[in-house]
């Protein structure tokens, strides 16, 4: 997410120290945790992405990446040839809302706004917003599980919507080692677990949804290389957000907010 989630009395002036002190406490304590086991991983192809790009949804489909980006007035959603980064089709929200996490569920596009509690339904083809949706609090990921769309907002809760209705049908506390897991952002379904970003973080909770527990955390730490990284202040929010996965082809991906790099990646 941002930098400016007021939720945790944030700003952007801000962004160098609270990353600073969420890295000590998030993994600090990820380094006691006992009995959940840790993933590294070995990068398989680097492609190309737009380093203007605040990403806040991606998924793969049929070939293509799917992305979402944020900060008022430069959120899109975006169709994206994976080999080149290419952007071939793109739609631009109203500038006054930030946009959020993305997700496909059959032949509509659903994307989620930061603060303002208003989702856009789009046509997946043409990218014509078709309506709109409400939610309360606020907006930061989507996935969905070919059940229910999963909807995140920087806490450890997790929804669970009805795809056809985006009614909420309940919600479940990630946690692990029986302590709740803060700043969930960027979501993907993978192999029948719930893949999530932590925010400002390089790690990756894998969470099972029937218990809410993190089964596996994921170590990207150095995948971004230092020559890629921006001066401040922009690059205090340069941070791993964005996961998809090719189900078809057992392929995943990961980039971030302001990366000109997206990796694909196996995990070891």
């Amino acid at each position: 997410m941002v930098s400016s989630y007021t939720g945790f009395c944030t700003n952007r002036d801000s962004a160098p120290l609270l990353r600073a002190i969420i890295v000590l406490l998030f993994c600090g304590a990820a380094s006691a945790q006992t009995g959940i086991p840790e993933y590294t991983y070995t990068v398989v192809h680097t492609y190309p992405h737009d380093g203007a790009a605040f990403t806040e949804g991606l998924f793969y489909r049929h070939g293509f990446l799917y992305e979402g980006t944020g900060m008022p007035g430069k959120s899109s959603i975006r169709k994206v040839r994976l080999e080149t980064g290419k952007i071939i089709q793109q739609y631009k929200p109203p500038e006054q809302y930030f946009g959020e996490g993305i997700v496909a569920w059959k032949n509509r596009l659903f994307e989620l706004t930061y603060t303002t509690q208003i989702g856009f339904i789009y046509d997946l083809k043409t990218f014509t917003l078709q309506s709109t949706f409400h939610y309360p609090g606020q907006g930061w990921s989507m996935t969905q599980d070919g059940r229910h769309i999963i909807m995140d907002d920087g806490t450890p809760t997790i929804r669970f919507w009805n795809p056809e209705t985006l009614k909420e049908t309940g919600r479940l506390t990630v946690t692990a080692n029986a302590k709740p897991v803060e700043y969930l952002n960027e979501l993907e379904w993978v192999k029948g677990k719930l893949y999530a970003n932590i925010w400002h973080t390089d790690r990756i909770a894998m969470i099972d949804t029937n218990t809410g527990k993190v089964t596996g955390w994921i170590d990207l730490t150095g995948l971004l290389p230092r020559t890629d990284i921006l001066p401040e202040p922009k690059g205090a929010e340069q941070v791993l957000n964005g996961i998809a996965y090719d189900a078809k082809n057992d392929r995943l991906f990961v980039t971030g907010k302001y990366w000109p790099k997206l990796f694909e990646i196996r995990l070891q």
